[in-house]
């Protein structure tokens, strides 16, 4: 006795594979992580242009004090026009209500009057070659690269629009590792 069943074929459960498959993909890319391609030198030594890094989407619209974050700097960080990337990869300096400046007489950055450690700076790198003195509005924040010699960044933009500080909600993601290449894969500290 046969059923009325018909099984269905194999290009019919292949094509629902790719299908799933795809949609996974695009989950994850949404909801989970994100890869980037660092385009320069600004974040060397941490990072290296031409690493592929993944950004954590669970933090996006979020920003600590020394995070590494990726955020989309169209129109606000890149003047338009200005050939720049939309994404940006730099380290949170300063956060809202923080108030940053530069330089001690030992040439180190300060953060409401307390020395900001960082030891992700290449030894023999200036903290900053330009002096700032301000407090960074609530939901914003104040980004540096870590190659302070080779970045754009939130020093760069001090007379642009918003003073070089970046919205909180412009940040795509938190970066926690390295993927490419292969003998720099691994989590970013």
């Amino acid at each position: 006795m046969a059923s009325g069943r018909r099984r269905p074929s194999r290009g019919v459960v292949a094509a629902v594979c790719v299908v799933v498959l795809l949609l996974a993909a695009v989950a994850v890319r949404q909801f989970v992580v994100q890869p980037f391609r660092v385009p320069s030198a600004s974040m060397e030594p941490v990072l290296q242009a031409g690493d592929v890094i993944l950004a954590d989407r669970a933090d996006r619209g979020t920003a600590r004090r020394g995070d590494l974050v990726v955020f989309d700097g169209s129109g606000y960080f890149a003047p338009s026009g200005s050939g720049s990337g939309r994404y940006w990869v730099k380290r949170v300096v300063a956060v809202g209500g923080d108030r940053v400046t530069c330089c001690t007489d030992d040439g180190a950055i300060t953060i409401d009057g307390q020395v900001l450690e960082e030891p992700y700076l290449a030894p023999g790198t200036e903290p900053s070659s330009i002096e700032f003195d301000l407090r960074v509005p609530e939901g914003r924040m104040f980004v540096l690269g870590d190659n302070r010699d080779d970045s754009t960044d939130s020093r760069s933009m001090l007379g642009a629009p918003g003073g070089g500080m970046v919205p909180v909600d412009r940040v795509v993601g938190t970066v926690d590792r390295i993927v490419w290449p292969l003998t720099r894969a691994g989590a970013v500290r």
